[in-house]
């Protein structure tokens, strides 16, 4: 894997994303927004168990607006151009790897307002971090990875939705018993195979994104 192609193309992804400052710029209001109807809408959240459920729901819908565009702004004249130029795990990768930075970039600003609006409960704050980010990471890494298939099927956004749930919920089930963990301020010990789940599948997702992308890197 050429490592100077790589880093053209991941320049690439940021310089078309800060070029496009109104969809920063949405995606801010948006996760300021459902964090603040949210918090209008609980008032006064009690309940540790009621708090992560009600923060994984945002984070989810955030995640799935955000890696779902990856790949459904490629046009086939894009397509066709990358085709003949860029190597398909190469490219795969590179926008793994931006979607995987954008999140975890998201995750830390949605933990951020949801805890001024909402109020923290967080006991053990750097479990949660290793948590959200690695969970972060794992979402954009399925979702960019669906994004692909779905935008052989015309951008279908519901094909999209159809292939992520079945995928995401074993992740987001882990992620929600190991952020319950530092919640309740348990012992590192207790949550290490919670989190070491997280790093295997970060790993897992993107060695599958760069061997099946090559079969619709031809179509």
């Amino acid at each position: 894997m050429s490592k100077q192609q790589l880093t053209q193309l991941l320049k690439k992804e940021f310089l078309l994303e800060f070029r496009q400052k109104s969809t920063l710029a949405g995606i801010a209001v948006y996760i300021i927004s459902t964090v603040f109807i949210s918090a209008l809408s609980f008032k006064k959240i009690i309940q540790p168990t009621v708090w992560n459920s009600l923060f994984w729901t945002i984070f989810l819908f955030i995640a799935v607006n955000v890696s779902s565009k990856s790949f459904m702004q490629e046009t086939k004249g894009k397509g066709l151009y990358n085709y003949l130029y860029y190597n398909p795990r190469q490219f795969i990768f590179s926008k793994i790897m931006y979607n995987m930075l954008l999140m975890a970039v998201l995750s830390l600003l949605t933990f951020f307002f949801y805890s001024w609006f909402v109020g923290s409960m967080v006991q053990d704050m750097g479990m949660f971090l290793l948590a959200l980010l690695f969970s972060s990471t794992a979402f954009s890494g399925v979702l960019s990875l669906m994004s692909a298939i779905a935008s052989k099927a015309n951008n279908n956004m519901s094909l999209m939705a159809i292939l992520s749930f079945p995928v995401l919920m074993p992740l987001l089930m882990v992620s929600v018993k190991l952020s319950k963990n530092a919640i309740d301020g348990l012992a590192w010990s207790v949550s290490y195979n919670y989190l070491l789940i997280l790093v295997m599948l970060n790993f897992v997702v993107i060695a599958l994104a760069t061997i099946l992308f090559n079969y619709l890197w031809r179509e």
